[in-house]
């Protein structure tokens, strides 16, 4: 049970299908690897290290399968381009959905380093982070802490005030609205 003020955030670890809660499954390893997947590669490298490209055409230029329509784009890791997130310390940003492509969303990948931190989101912007590589602390305004591990996800409401600590190298997935009231109260 969390403490009171923590009511708000919906936080889980490890629930990709119950695999996590079973220790172990298909292309699956726990946040303490196993002997028998500790030699596999990360459960998410083909996000965090991009080698989808035959050896010979990684290094071209312009080498991608990304598609960008109307409705639609798809953006493959080849074509990530990482740049220093607004007011985020010592950590890259890659977007990949955003208003400019047309969506109500944005959606991110954030690379920390050792001793990064984040930024609030605008107001009235909700967030969710979901950890793919590494491990992060998440402080929230109540003054608790939790740390989260591979597969972990935080859901932080618009406004909640919190911050994101990376003591070591971590890729987190970061999904941001604007949070929309319905007539009956609830968020569309």
């Amino acid at each position: 049970m969390f403490p009171a003020g923590d009511h708000l955030l919906l936080f889980a670890l490890a629930s990709l299908g119950g695999a996590a809660a079973a220790g172990a499954g298909e292309g699956f390893c726990s946040a303490e690897p196993s002997n028998d997947c500790s030699q596999s590669p990360p459960l998410y490298s083909k996000v965090t290290s991009p080698t989808l490209a035959p050896v010979h055409l990684q290094d071209l230029p312009g080498f991608t399968r990304s598609v960008y329509k109307k409705d639609h784009a798809l953006i493959t890791p080849e074509s990530h381009v990482f740049s220093p997130l607004p007011d985020w310390t010592n950590t890259l940003g890659a977007y990949l959905i955003s208003p400019a492509l047309g969506a109500h969303f944005t959606m991110y990948l954030a690379n920390m380093q050792d001793g990064s931190k984040s930024a609030l989101p605008p107001k009235d912007v909700e967030r969710l982070i979901f950890v793919v590589q590494g491990s992060i602390a998440l402080s929230v305004e109540s003054g608790t802490t939790h740390s989260l591990l591979v597969d972990s996800y935080a859901y932080l409401p618009a406004n909640m005030k919190h911050s994101v600590i990376s003591d070591k190298p971590s890729t987190l997935v970061i999904f941001e609205r604007r949070y929309v009231h319905s007539r009956w109260g609830l968020p569309c």
